[in-house]
């Protein structure tokens, strides 16, 4: 792809910084079915398909008609994306499904690439209009449009029934980085990320635990979000140091019960009478169950910090992300008055906003 990650992923602050597939705590899963088999995202797809460039041209034309006729709209309705952030997503949506995107910038209008020439592309130009129309008339996130979310320095497939990773749970990744330098049983150690989703968390950590013997178990309860996380690791070689496992929280994690170096998460946090007033992107197409959090969003947050007592050896080092400030100092409140003595050096720390959104600690 020819976008920089740090461009694609501005795109992410215009959703709402909600998170992974949420498991009921407690509850067991059996999948006797083969795992679906996650959609390749569209960048990566052949460009098996032909279209003359004077079709393309009246298709792109169209298309920025289309995001030029929204204008405020959606930003007014419900912070959603207006015109400007629109006709960004279509210049990606070119660069993602033809293998020349020059050809339609308007650098070159007057070049001499004859129009009836046929141009390869990675979808049909049927798909092409209705993708976009998915985009701006059923409100569809670009990211499951294109099939991928740059976060971080990653390209990772997404796709409906998976969370899309935001930019705010990079931040996970720095603290994990700032505790496992000059700590080298925590680097070399087992760590978990619960409720993983696309896998960005764990691919992320792993990378930061190095070469050694750090390994990453990630679970989730959904088995598309299982299959699009392993495929995620398998395309970025980590299968050998990342276990993706299908199962609730901690379910799948028996036989590592008390040995965890490190935990992270972003579970869902988001209080359920909230959900309906997000953005369409949001409260329309990603999946409900990863983003409820019950009544006041710390359902999954209070089960976290409870298992994190049993799971993590003393030492052993936990992030958690939740909705803001109040969320955060319940959690840590939680910690010392409701779980005394099971965890120390216990912080808040800030988003990119500036919000308090982090929760990070040690077991005792």
């Amino acid at each position: 792809m020819k976008s920089s990650s740090l461009t694609r992923a501005v795109l992410s602050t215009v959703l709402q910084p909600v998170f992974s597939t949420r498991p009921n705590p407690g509850r067991t899963v059996a999948c006797s079915v083969a795992p679906p088999k996650p959609k390749v995202p569209l960048y990566q797809r052949p460009p098996a398909f032909r279209a003359a460039l004077s079709e393309l041209k009246k298709w792109h034309v169209w298309a920025k008609n289309q995001a030029a006729a929204v204008g405020s709209t959606f930003l007014d309705l419900d912070d959603g994306p207006d015109s400007t952030l629109l006709l960004r997503e279509l210049n990606w949506l070119v660069e993602d499904a033809l293998e020349q995107p020059s050809l339609l910038s308007p650098k070159n209008s007057s070049s001499n690439y004859d129009d009836a020439a046929p141009v390869s592309i990675r979808a049909c130009l049927d798909d092409l209009y209705k993708l976009w129309k998915q985009r701006i008339e059923e409100r569809r996130p670009f990211q499951y449009v294109v099939g991928c979310e740059h976060w971080r320095d990653l390209i990772l497939s997404v796709e409906e029934g998976v969370l899309i990773p935001r930019p705010e749970t990079e931040i996970i990744v720095d603290l994990v980085d700032d505790a496992v330098r000059g700590n080298e049983e925590l680097r070399n150690g087992i760590w978990a990320d619960l409720g993983t989703g696309s896998g960005a968390l764990a691919i992320a950590v792993a990378r930061i635990l190095g070469v050694g013997s750090g390994r990453v178990v990630a679970t989730d309860l959904s088995p598309v979000a299982v299959a699009v996380a392993s495929y995620n690791v398998e395309r970025y070689n980590l299968q050998n140091r990342i276990a993706v496992r299908l199962g609730s929280w901690f379910d799948p994690l028996e036989d590592v019960e008390g040995e965890l170096c490190g935990l992270v998460s972003n579970p869902p946090y988001i209080p359920s009478e909230d959900i309906d007033g997000l953005q369409a992107e949001v409260s329309k197409h990603e999946p409900r169950l990863a983003l409820d959090g019950g009544a006041n969003g710390m359902n999954d947050l209070i089960h976290l910090c409870n298992g994190a007592a049993s799971m993590l050896k003393p030492g052993g080092f936990f992030a958690f992300e939740t909705n803001g400030e109040t969320q955060s100092k319940c959690l840590v409140d939680y910690m010392d008055t409701k779980m005394k003595g099971s965890f120390y050096s216990i912080n808040i720390t800030p988003d990119f906003a500036g919000i308090q959104r982090f929760v990070t600690g040690y077991r005792a």
